[in-house]
């Protein structure tokens, strides 16, 4: 994705590039990295920095949207339904930055 964009907007090179990932992502951020580095030899990505946000996992009572506090059982304490996740599960594309010739 980063590439074809960096090549849409005329970029000789990237230099960094910016994700978020959820916790719940199912994502392992160590492979990742590691991935990255391997990936981006002899591309405009070269000596791009790979920024990893993470965030953690939000869940809500499916009913009255109230938040589950982390470590507790997933149902609500006033309705006693399941919660369902409402954020953590991102893998996203923030932001890059690119040079131009």
């Amino acid at each position: 994705m980063v590439l074809a964009r960096a090549a849409e907007a005329g970029a000789s090179r990237v230099t960094s590039v910016e994700i978020r990932v959820g916790a719940a992502a199912g994502v392992e951020v160590d492979l990742l990295a590691t991935a990255w580095r391997t990936v981006r030899v002899n591309t405009p990505c070269a000596a791009a920095e790979l920024v990893i946000h993470r965030t953690p996992e939000r869940w809500v009572c499916a009913l009255c949207r109230t938040p589950i506090a982390e470590g507790s059982a997933l149902h609500c304490e006033s309705c006693d339904l399941a919660a369902v996740l409402e954020g953590g599960n991102e893998l996203d594309l923030e932001r890059f930055e690119v040079e131009r010739p």
